[in-house]
């Protein structure tokens, strides 16, 4: 029999990432393929044509049995604190929950009712961006917003949940020096540097405070979000400016960030490489925002053992690292210039109060992970992938 396999899909508003797993129950999915089409939303690929060459693309590689199917969900509000089983009920609180990730929410169910259509019987799975987050201590979750409007929905969430699972993971299971203390045992602060961009503080290997909050347009400058911004000026936009709610939405999640402080891009490597004023100054605020945003989640936790950098920016971007660490020796951050520049995994020098490390995320595999572990490898409840499936 072929073998089993859990598909991961991470289907967003212009990009749909998939990957393959190796799925022998009890043991760790091992990574078969993985890839991601571009431009989903453009002209000539919307996203049931986009996910039809996903599955084409899958079947070609080898022949598999899905044995379950992991999908990133965006928001899980409140009411999921972890991965589920999808089933009717379950995609009906999900659609319900769209108003809170308008942008995000819908695409993501849109892979699910393609998956749901190509692999009939097949277990499908949803994985949480929120979900790690629920442990968030009341305090860290409220706005200063009266009962009734928290009730209703209104307070701190946080996102890139996937992400930071994939470090705790890999701090929890780090060997350490017979005298040194897991780094996870302690105050830990991981930055996700990327497009998107947020920071995660972690108490005991949980979360107690993150720079995202209701939305992931909140916190850290990204690649075109604006980050954290004074909410006075959406209402001096629609107020003073006649903007609708369509056109602000636009203004502070597709031209702002990067893009909008450069006129130039919205890619830090392409800025990086620039000499212009624009490039400068997206990078100095890039720079100063996370340095500050660091500040605070040191703050929340009452200090600062270890700080993890991941992402695309936080893996690959030794300067950006050298610079938010420099920003940060207040801290007792002393950064190895040798390490960092090698990017090598431990990057602290000699010396350092805040251990420094730089270490690669993988969101696919936390999902197949959580979807194998959630479900069983019934072969009754799998599909056989060996032939074009559209």
């Amino acid at each position: 029999m072929s073998e089993g396999c859990v598909l991961t899909l991470n289907a967003g508003s212009s990009s749909v990432k998939y990957a393959a797993f190796g799925a022998a129950q009890g043991t760790t999915p091992v990574p078969l393929l993985a890839g991601q089409l571009e431009g989903v939303g453009a002209a000539g690929l919307s996203h049931d044509r986009a996910m039809a060459q996903v599955f084409a693309r899958v079947a070609a590689a080898q022949s598999w049995r899905i044995v379950a199917v992991g999908h990133r969900i965006v928001h899980g509000g409140t009411a999921f604190a972890g991965p589920v089983l999808i089933d009717d009920a379950v995609l009906s609180a999900l659609h319900a929950l769209v108003p809170l990730a308008p942008l995000h929410q819908p695409h993501n169910l849109s892979g699910v009712a393609a998956a749901r259509a190509a692999f009939p019987g097949v277990p499908q799975v949803a994985c949480f961006d929120t979900a790690f987050h629920r442990s968030l201590p009341e305090l860290q979750q409220r706005f200063a917003l009266p009962q009734a409007w928290h009730d209703l929905g209104l307070r701190r969430y946080g996102f890139h949940g996937l992400s930071y699972e994939s470090i705790t993971d890999q701090l929890r299971s780090e060997k350490t020096a017979v005298d040194e203390p897991a780094l996870l045992a302690g105050r830990v602060v991981v930055a996700h540097l990327g497009n998107g961009a947020s920071m995660c503080a972690l108490a005991g290997g949980r979360s107690v405070a993150t720079t995202m909050s209701f939305s992931p347009l909140d916190g850290l400058t990204m690649g075109t979000r604006c980050g954290r911004i004074d909410a006075a000026v959406v209402l001096h936009l629609i107020q003073q400016h006649s903007l609708d709610a369509d056109a602000v939405s636009h203004l502070l999640h597709r031209q702002s960030g990067l893009l909008g402080l450069s006129d130039e891009s919205a890619d830090m490597r392409t800025l990086l490489a620039s000499d212009s004023p624009g490039a400068r100054l997206a990078v100095d605020h890039f720079v100063e925002i996370a340095a500050r945003e660091l500040a605070v989640m040191a703050a929340a936790l009452r200090g600062i053992d270890a700080l993890v950098f991941t992402g695309g920016i936080g893996e690959n971007a030794a300067v950006v690292r050298q610079r938010i660490a420099q920003a940060c020796a207040w801290l007792g951050m002393r950064l190895d210039d040798a390490a960092n520049a090698a990017g090598q995994r431990q990057i602290d020098a000699a010396g350092s109060a805040v251990k420094l490390r730089v270490m690669h995320t993988d969101e696919a595999a936390v999902i197949a992970r959580q979807a194998l572990a959630l479900t069983a490898t019934d072969p009754q409840a799998t599909a056989a992938v060996g032939a074009p499936l559209y």
